[in-house]
């Protein structure tokens, strides 16, 4: 008589991540260092959490960590996000994006994304370049960046997502930088923490692109916000958010106000199960299918 082997699956417990096809030295790295380890931190199961992303060296990162991955279009990480957060509400839903990926392509479902206020959280890892394609300029790249397309360097003025966020109504609006993984690392447990889109603009600088904006540069420039400083007071956030030059750059949580988010507006989705849990009527669908055909 053959016997057969059992074996079950123990479930995975904490994160952990992979080997990366990143530059050495990228500060990629240090943002999923961070991302793993608060992940950890805060006791989450991996299998409740879901890592988006569309295109580019940022996107890579839910590729090197083990939780749920979904990486799509270029830009339209933010809509798959929001929709796979709105089907289950038990999902803990991180999206990892370049500049461009974010406020390029992909600037339409940014504003989308604040307007709507669905819970997930957004880091932007901005490095003023398109990494991914050998280094022209992304939309947040700084006036006179020379680049192998901008040879006569950047006439566009700057992009500024906080800035922009604020005004569409965002509730939870951080920028952080590489450089300082410990304020990163707490910006993150509060985005993750609050109920509505968070943004998380931090500086990521590309050592292969980007001779410009170096590490060097941004340590000689950031300035964390002091323990002075109100969260709560938007038309300070507007103010520290528009602060950009080389007197000084503010990190930290510039605004963080609950708002009404998309599931508290929502009858359906705020009735106790998630919607996929949700029973659906095949009869509904088909007479509603029948009606517009």
């Amino acid at each position: 008589m053959s016997k057969q082997l059992h074996i079950e699956a123990s479930p995975q417990t904490d994160f952990h991540s992979y080997n990366t096809a990143w530059c050495p030295g990228c500060g990629n790295f240090a943002i999923q260092n961070a991302l793993k380890s608060t992940l950890n931190e805060l006791g989450l199961d991996p299998h409740k959490v879901l890592l988006a992303a569309g295109i580019g060296q940022a996107a890579k990162t839910p590729q090197y960590i083990s939780a749920n991955r979904f990486c799509g279009l270029h830009g339209r990480s933010l809509a798959s996000a929001s929709a796979a957060k709105i089907a289950n509400d038990d999902l803990t839903v991180i999206i990892n994006t370049g500049d461009g990926d974010s406020f390029g392509e992909g600037g339409n479902h940014f504003m989308a994304a604040v307007r709507r206020n669905v819970n997930i959280t957004h880091i932007a890892h901005d490095n003023q370049v398109y990494g991914l394609t050998k280094g022209q300029a992304s939309p947040t790249a700084q006036k006179g960046l020379v680049t192998p397309v901008q040879t006569g360097g950047v006439r566009n003025t700057p992009f500024n997502p906080l800035l922009n966020a604020l005004t569409l109504g965002a509730g939870f609006v951080a920028r952080a930088f590489t450089g300082d993984a410990k304020q990163f690392a707490e910006i993150l447990k509060a985005a993750i923490a609050y109920e509505g889109y968070a943004l998380i603009d931090i500086f990521q600088p590309c050592v292969s692109f980007n001779k410009v904006n170096t590490f060097q540069w941004y340590k000689e420039r950031v300035r964390p916000l002091g323990e002075d400083y109100d969260p709560t007071n938007w038309e300070l956030a507007l103010k520290t958010a528009a602060t950009f030059s080389d007197d000084g750059i503010p990190t930290g949580i510039l605004y963080n106000v609950p708002q009404e988010n998309f599931k508290s507006q929502n009858p359906v989705l705020s009735a106790g199960k998630p919607l996929y849990q949700q029973h659906v009527s095949l009869d509904f669908l088909e007479e509603e299918i029948k009606r517009f055909a």
